[in-house]
């Protein structure tokens, strides 16, 4: 299931095979309002259980400060992985995993695959598509 979370069309949330999917769009400018929209469908999706997410970050412009507070709240996720493309978003994610100590295990990488890999070995019964 995939939902918009935001009146512009920002970002979409997915749960699928037990992992949430959170996709920016390019260019991305993510405000609190944003924050709030995805965290919000995040909640709904997991219907009070905890799931691992990926987090499509490649190619967003800008995360800001009200923002970042809203990412590292407690909530239903176990552990994030932040997909990103650019040394732009490894500069986004390590400021952002630095300063705000998010309350779940989360890491940056620039290989689905290995995002995926590092996902799957906190969550019992998921499976890496090509692996099992």
């Amino acid at each position: 299931m995939t939902r918009n979370v935001s009146d512009a069309a920002k970002a979409a949330v997915e749960l699928r095979d037990g992992v949430l999917f959170l996709r920016w769009v390019r260019g991305a400018v993510i405000e609190e309002k944003d924050a709030l929209a995805a965290m919000g469908a995040v909640s709904r999706l997991c219907q009070g259980r905890g799931h691992p997410m990926l987090v499509d970050m490649a190619a967003t412009a800008w995360l800001s400060c009200k923002a970042r507070k809203v990412f590292a709240r407690r909530c239903l996720v176990t552990r994030v992985a932040l997909l990103g493309s650019s040394p732009v978003d490894w500069a986004i994610a390590t400021f952002f995993l630095g300063r705000c100590s998010p309350p779940w295990p989360a890491r940056f990488f620039t290989s689905r695959a290995e995002a995926m890999t590092w996902l799957a070995s906190s969550a019992p019964g998921m499976t890496v598509p090509g692996t099992e």
